[in-house]
Order: C-alpha cells, then structure tokens, then sequence
C-alpha cells in the first residue's frame, strides 16, 4: 500500500475554484492508477475522477467533466484534483485512493489505499 495525505480545501463560493492536492508516499507509486472520490453527509462515497498508472488516461463522472481536472506528476508523488465552477452539490469530504497495478475504476472496493480526506465547502 501507498500512503495518502490530501490538501487544499476548505471554503469557497459558488462559481470559484479550488485545488486540491494529495501526497503519496512510497516507492511505488508509479504503478498506482489514482482516483478522487467524495461523501457528502448521509451519502455513500462516490466517484469522481481518476487517472491510469502508465497512460495518463482520464476518466470522470458526468457532474464534474468539464469543470474538474485530474493530473498527476510522478516525479514528485502527488495527484491534483483542479475544480472549477464549483456548485453547491459539488460540497463535501474529498478523498484521494491508489491502486495498484489497476485499470481505470469508479469502484471505491478497487481501490486499496486511501487518505484521511479534505472538506470542500460550496456556499450558494
């Protein structure tokens, strides 16, 4: 496993922009594909964006394409989440997950290493 430290939220308005950031650390990590999923209060946790271990290849869920942008710089172990035109359903606890050797995946089971997760706060 690869550990996970997550930064970078807090509180903006509607229509602002936020980015966060998440740590890895561990030799390894270039062969974790990376996700970001989030739970708001009384919800399940879900997907929202993630990129593949070797391609770079993205993959986000419908609300979000267009707005967020999910990279990655293997030199220094981290994944970025760059939101925009953030919206009031857009707020709750954001989570960075790795896994190994895998696929793209929007499913929290396939993934095996995650952070303690940032609050994102939209007010309208």
């Amino acid at each position: 496993q690869v550990q996970l430290v997550e930064s970078g939220g807090g509180l903006v308005q509607a229509g602002g922009s936020l980015r966060l950031s998440c740590a890895a650390s561990g030799r390894t990590f270039n062969n974790y594909s990376l996700g970001w999923f989030r739970q708001a209060p009384g919800r399940e946790r879900e997907f929202v964006a993630s990129i593949r271990r070797n391609t770079g290849t993205t993959y986000y869920t419908d609300s979000v394409r267009g707005r967020f942008t999910i990279s990655r710089d293997n030199a220094k172990k981290t994944v970025s989440l760059q939101m925009n035109s953030l919206k009031s359903e857009d707020t709750a606890v954001y989570y960075c997950a790795a896994r190994p050797y895998g696929l793209l995946s929007t499913k929290v089971s396939d993934y095996d290493s995650w952070g303690q997760g940032t609050q994102v706060t939209v007010s309208s």
